[in-house]
């Protein structure tokens, strides 16, 4: 495994494993808050910056220290500072241009994206890992939609995303309630597909990442790419997207690898090409 990134007081730490790059959030003294300038950009940077580069197939996603991301800094809240200063007309486009940037930088990322949930998913942090594509748990993980706990509202994108998780009955429940979601339930509700042990979890999600990234690198891009349209469109549009891309498919190099590797029974050398 090789460290790509030089600093480690970085906001977000990455490290290369193959094709595989391990994301950390690196603010242990804040929970891993993301509601700061720095981390906003840092992870926006980070998507623009493999959405370029064909390279990287999947990326695993955690959190420093004890928590996975305890969404905003409730110590800037209180303090009125930074996302959450301002007269309201002002918060208002802080917040679309601040952490409103996450979730539509998450939405148009084109690599598959595994959430490690090590601790606490709280706020702006349940909400980060549900902008990934799948999510392992640690047993001492929790996620709590908890926003009207502090007296607001989900303002990343929260009451978009999930429902599509966990359905509008459970969605309602967090959202309205506020309350923890322990690992055994979370995975219940399909907010996680799996919960280990906490010396597991990064192993374990990092093997799921493996299984991801050995297949067709364009293939895998644009499957997750009709996923993600697939909770907006129509049928109909859907399948003609899904010929488009079928047909860009069909004619790379990866597709005729994959057809000659299926035929004489042996794993593929895929190129992204």
């Amino acid at each position: 495994m090789t460290d790509t990134t030089p600093e480690p007081t970085s906001p977000l730490l990455v490290t290369r494993d193959g094709a595989i790059e391990i994301w950390t959030l690196n603010s242990p003294e804040t929970r891993n808050a993301i509601s700061g300038d720095d981390m906003i950009d840092a992870l926006v940077a980070g998507i623009e910056r493999v959405n370029r580069d064909t390279s990287v197939r999947v990326i695993v996603l955690t959190g420093a220290g004890s928590a996975f991301s305890a969404g905003g800094n409730v110590k800037d809240m209180a303090a009125g500072v930074g996302l959450f200063g301002g007269a309201s007309h002002q918060q208002r486009v802080g917040y679309r241009d601040g952490i409103q940037r996450i979730p539509r930088a998450f939405y148009t990322c084109e690599v598959p994206i595994v959430a490690a949930v090590n601790g606490p998913a709280v706020g702006a942090g349940c909400d980060l890992s549900l902008m990934c594509d799948l999510r392992i748990a640690s047993t001492s993980a929790f996620f709590a939609e908890s926003f009207v706990k502090l007296g607001i509202i989900p303002g990343d994108g929260g009451a978009w995303l999930l429902p599509r998780i966990v359905g509008p009955a459970r969605a309602a429940e967090m959202a309205l309630t506020g309350d923890r979601v322990d690992a055994a339930t979370a995975l219940e509700w399909g907010i996680v597909s799996r919960v280990v042990p906490p010396d597991e979890l990064l192993s374990e999600a990092t093997e799921l990442a493996r299984r991801i990234a050995v297949n067709p690198p364009i293939a895998v891009r644009m499957a997750k790419k009709l996923l993600r349209e697939a909770q907006h469109q129509s049928l109909d549009q859907l399948l003609e997207m899904s010929a488009t891309m079928q047909a860009i498919a069909h004619h790379t190099e990866d597709h005729r690898e994959a057809v000659s590797a299926f035929i004489e029974r042996r794993d593929g050398n895929y190129t992204g090409n």
